[in-house]
């Protein structure tokens, strides 16, 4: 068992939430009971995450996506409303951290999906700032835009959206960012990259692809961001005496 503020603090710790500037609060979002055993780890605090949580008899929830964005309406009412009456109805704590848990150098959404597409050499570009955010990585021995798209959709369950910048160029270093990402393309192509890979494409990135010579796969917003809070939730399990289950409620964006 844990004690909630107990949770909060080694959470902040590990994932040092302090030295990143959000665009949502980090830590705990919804209040609820103070002894936590059993934690459900997801992506996004939907009503469907909610819904499981209560059923499997979850004291806290942990996720990528929570509230309280910034720019977004402060009502509560609608669907926010039956979220956080579900959440408050059963005493339930939200635990949800957005930026820290994109970059964290082992943990991380970037970092979780570099050992998925099997890459060597991974840093984080450094002149993207925050530290993390944008990743590269190398293969040891070159490959195909090609085998590349059918090795992420192995690894993650789902077709993805390859675009060829039509140089007939192979891969050796490549960048990525998960989720909504796609406008790191730049960055990526700046430090050499010849592939980049996020989660979303705008209109635009196709067009950036092919006049800067870049490879450019779109993996989808949901399926790059599992792994990050999977591997924090596993984490917590492997060194807390509390009980984690990740519920992976399905989304194809």
């Amino acid at each position: 068992m844990l004690q909630r503020q107990q949770l909060a603090s080694l959470l902040a710790e590990l994932l040092q939430t302090e030295r990143v500037r959000d665009y949502c609060p980090n830590g705990l979002q919804v209040e609820g009971k103070q002894n936590i055993t059993r934690i459900v780890t997801g992506v996004t605090a939907s009503q469907a995450l909610v819904d499981a949580a209560i059923e499997w008899g979850a004291d806290a929830i942990l996720v990528h996506h929570g509230y309280f964005w910034k720019n977004e309406a402060a009502e509560i009412t609608g669907m926010k409303k039956k979220r956080l009456q579900a959440l408050l109805a059963n005493d339930i704590n939200l635990f949800a951290y957005h930026l820290p848990l994109d970059i964290h150098p082992t943990l991380g959404n970037n970092a979780q999906l570099g050992k998925l597409l099997n890459t060597e050499s991974i840093t984080p570009l450094v002149t993207v700032e925050p530290v993390g955010v944008l990743m590269q990585g190398e293969y040891p021995e070159p490959r195909s835009l090609s085998e590349v798209a059918v090795l992420l959709q192995q690894q993650l369950g789902r077709e993805v959206l390859a675009h060829d910048a039509g140089t007939n160029k192979i891969v050796r270093k490549l960048a990525w960012c998960t989720g909504g990402g796609q406008g790191y393309i730049e960055q990526a192509a700046a430090a050499g990259a010849d592939l980049f890979i996020s989660g979303e494409v705008s209109e635009q990135t196709i067009h950036v692809s092919r006049e800067l010579n870049i490879h450019f796969i779109a993996a989808g917003h949901h399926a790059t961001e599992r792994y990050g809070v999977k591997a924090l939730g596993e984490y917590l399990g492997a060194n807390y005496p509390v009980e984690v289950k990740f519920i992976d409620i399905d989304n194809p964006a």
